[in-house]
């Protein structure tokens, strides 16, 4: 997944021809106001669904994004991703499935775990997987789960294929994924400057979906997508007893 490659020169989802949306400061973050760094990081545009990526960041191997991304400043860009999210979101979904019995979770992209150990503190069987965290641990080894979560998972990855082929390794067909990332339509414009808060490399997002290609990607890894919000997402196979009524 963090494997070094050549830069990508077509859109990764849907290889088609892409262009150059503009250029921003590495020290851009979603919060915190860091000093200007002095190296620009490149937006690139898919010219037909409109995914948003860093072709230079796409070529970055694990251990890049370590030290210059998820280091120990990390924090002073997102406070709340130790405690207030991860807690935020465990109350979310326990709140959602009342019956919780007979669910075996997996916290795909869970950082310090705090989001996994909220929910066994409710008597869920939950775990959390982080591929920079992993060590290397083959990601056949965990076996299938009814439900993943990933909370701001999708936008920092540089390979969206390989989360989606990961994703399907971790499922059956009556799983299902909730996930958080928030689209892009109607905040980016080839026309002005990259001024939307969510582009932010400081923060990891490289990754930034529109309504279209998140869809599509969906479909092309055999996965249905329904949206509740901008923000809040669930991929799913097949409805089934247990999931059925979030579709309600």
């Amino acid at each position: 997944m963090f494997q070094n490659k050549n830069k990508q020169l077509v859109c990764p989802i849907c290889r088609s021809e892409i262009s150059l949306l503009g250029l921003v400061d590495f020290n851009k973050s979603c919060g915190g106001d860091l000093p200007n760094s002095g190296k620009l990081i490149d937006y690139h545009v898919c010219n037909l669904c409109q995914f948003v990526f860093s072709q230079e960041m796409y070529g970055w191997p694990k251990e890049q994004f370590i030290n210059e991304v998820y280091n120990e400043q990390y924090v002073k860009v997102d406070g709340d991703y130790l405690q207030k999210r991860p807690e935020g979101n465990a109350s979310l979904i326990h709140n959602l499935f009342t019956k919780k019995e007979g669910i075996r979770h997996l916290d795909y992209g869970g950082g310090n775990g705090v989001l996994s150990e909220c929910l066994k503190l409710q008597d869920w069987s939950s775990q959390s997987y982080d591929p920079f965290n992993s060590e290397d641990e083959p990601i056949e080894s965990l076996g299938t789960f009814d439900l993943i979560t990933a909370f701001e998972v999708f936008e920092h990855v540089p390979n969206v294929n390989e989360l989606f082929r990961n994703l399907s390794r971790l499922t059956n067909h009556q799983s299902m994924v909730i996930f958080s990332t928030l689209l892009s339509d109607g905040q980016l414009n080839a026309a002005t400057k990259i001024d939307w808060w969510y582009a932010s490399p400081r923060n990891g997002h490289i990754s930034l979906f529109s309504k279209k290609s998140l869809q599509l990607i969906a479909s092309q890894h055999s996965w249905n997508l329904h949206s509740f919000s901008q923000n809040l997402h669930v991929l799913y196979k097949t409805p089934s007893k247990w999931n059925q009524h979030l579709f309600n």
